[in-house]
């Protein structure tokens, strides 16, 4: 009975028609099973805000939740160790009640006295990361699902620094929220709500568009924003750097909440870029490009035969190549990358005489390893994660897939006037380095069962972890929630990033396999990297076809160790 007062207090409280159409529902029906799902649990705070399925209840995402998330956020930043009155920026996607969302958001920031600057329109969430900083704001509001379903929609959080916020920070947020009722009457106000001046687009440009060597631009593109918003900008961006022979999937081009040509709008999966592909046979294109809706990853595809999508890792290490040889040879350059991320980015480093930085997953911990190095005199040139996310340069204290398509199209058209490609550059890579396959699964995780399994298959890695695997040596084990690693030979190691939910196993041929549950969705994930030498004379692409199998193996002897 506690579930359904609980319903009928949010009933009444609830400002939105459909939530409450859907609420009323299921009081009338007697549907305590559907209200439980809504009311048992709350949509968790965390360090990429917060995400989830929009519908009623405090289990869901909604204009209450907007509200209350916002009422705890106006009360962290009233504390005083950050100027509230240097106000929030606001921006938003093009999702179902996103612009609903946002105009929440501002209201109830202005009537927590913080004034507020809401980005005109519809806004690509690496616009929102720059503007905290341009506008010299006290922190910034996104809403947006990035890639998740259509059915989703979330909060994202940017503080003062422009980077996204860091343990203790979010869980000083989240305690603010805690402590404002879930069915609260949050007040709202319209004074103090302001739009930002459009030129801020201008500043964002300007301060990219120097990643570019400003030479080549013959380049045939075919580009895609996946349904999602950062379309308008990319053109302005291709427009300024000289790229004019630019050709947008035609069915993709506008925003269009629903994603229709897509199952699920992440250029990651499986047939996302078939029109891209279409659209690039029929144009003859030299290179694809693509985003997801909120245009913070890149996506890219080379023709070799047939087109080919790049992975991430792959990406991230033309990015650093490109601009570790053309960009400034100055001291104190670093690159850096995430702990599930392939190890050639750590070869270029090395060979390049360059720092490099590992961190945890989440572009969270690879911006603060940015501001760190600024602060020591560094500068970061390039830091990326494997799931297609890019930082090129410090404009922007986040992934941002529009500097990095920018900065994509400069080495292609480069390597185009000397006969060359992209794939030359990874085979030239490959023979210096060796040829580094990654790869993995993920095992979508369903309910209490789902999170059950995420408990089992950890724990035994941490306790028990296989003395082989597809009958080569586990010779090391690291355990990111001890931070230790434990080595065959009974030595061992500290490490040095914070703890987490992520085991490794490094095995005698070098090979790494690496289990963690995704933190923005219900998966949990296995990452893999072997590393083949080309021989000579060899075709890198003979190496990469063994490493391939040599990877596919790897993972299915892991899973059916751990009994999946």
């Amino acid at each position: 009975m506690d579930i359904v007062e609980d319903a009928r207090r949010w009933l009444d409280a609830d400002p939105d028609p459909d939530t409450r159409a859907e609420l009323q529902a299921l009081l009338d029906a007697g549907d305590v099973d559907g209200l439980r799902a809504r009311f048992g649990v709350r949509l968790e705070f965390g360090t990429a805000g917060i995400r989830g399925p929009m519908g009623a209840g405090p289990a869901q995402f909604n204009r209450m939740v907007v509200r209350r998330v916002t009422a705890g956020l106006a009360a962290r930043l009233l504390e005083g160790d950050v100027d509230s009155q240097r106000g929030v920026v606001v921006g938003h996607d093009a999702r179902h009640k996103s612009a609903v969302f946002a105009r929440d958001a501002a209201a109830v920031l202005a009537a927590a006295g913080i004034p507020v600057h809401c980005l005109p329109g519809t806004t690509p969430t690496p616009l929102v990361a720059f503007a905290v900083r341009d506008l010299g704001a006290a922190a910034g509001v996104q809403i947006t699902a990035s890639h998740n379903p259509a059915a989703d929609n979330g909060y994202k959080v940017y503080w003062s620094d422009g980077a996204q916020i860091l343990p203790p920070l979010d869980a000083e947020i989240s305690a603010a929220i805690d402590a404002v009722a879930a069915d609260a009457d949050v007040p709202m106000a319209d004074e103090g709500i302001s739009e930002v001046d459009p030129t801020i687009v201008d500043r964002y440009c300007d301060a990219i568009l120097p990643l570019a060597t400003g030479g080549a631009t013959r380049l045939r593109i075919v580009y895609t924003p996946m349904h999602g918003v950062a379309g308008q900008l990319m053109h302005t961006v291709f427009d300024r750097a000289g790229f004019s022979d630019v050709t947008i999937v035609a069915a993709q081009a506008d925003p269009d909440p629903d994603f229709p040509t897509v199952s699920f709008p992440n250029p990651e999966e499986p047939g996302a870029l078939d029109l891209a592909f279409e659209t690039a046979d029929e144009v003859d294109a030299d290179l694809i490009l693509a985003h997801d809706p909120d245009g913070d990853r890149i996506a890219a595809a080379v023709y070799e035969g047939r087109w080919r999508a790049l992975n991430g890792d792959e990406i991230g290490c033309l990015l650093a190549e490109w601009l570790l040889t053309n960009g400034p040879d100055d001291d104190g350059r670093l690159v850096g990358t995430t702990v599930v991320s392939s190890r050639l980015l750590a070869a270029i480093a090395h060979e390049r005489h360059v720092g490099y930085v590992e961190t945890l997953t989440g572009f969270k911990w690879l911006a603060r390893a940015a501001l760190e190095a600024d602060q020591r005199g560094e500068r970061m040139v390039l830091a990326y994660e494997q799931a297609l996310g890019a930082m090129c340069g410090t404009a922007v204290l986040d992934k941002d897939g529009i500097s990095a398509a920018l900065v994509l199209s400069d080495m292609a058209a480069s390597l185009r006037e000397k006969e060359q490609s992209l794939t030359d550059v990874l085979d030239d890579l490959a023979r210096r380095h060796g040829a580094h396959v990654t790869g993995g699964r993920n095992i979508r995780l369903e309910g209490d069962e789902g999170a059950a399994l995420v408990v089992t298959t950890l724990e035994r890695l941490r306790s028990s972890p296989p003395d082989q695997v597809a009958g080569v040596d586990v010779v090391a084990v690291a355990d990111y929630a001890a931070g230790t690693t434990r080595r065959s030979d009974g030595t061992g190691e500290t490490l040095t990033t914070p703890p987490t939910d992520l085991v490794g196993l490094l095995l005698a041929d070098g090979s790494r396999l690496q289990v963690r549950p995704s933190g923005t969705e219900p998966l949990l994930k296995f990452y893999a990297e072997v590393i083949e030498t080309v021989g000579t004379g060899e075709a890198v692409l003979v190496a990469h076809e063994r490493g391939r199998q040599r990877l596919d193996e790897l993972v299915t002897a892991l899973l059916s160790a751990v009994g999946i």
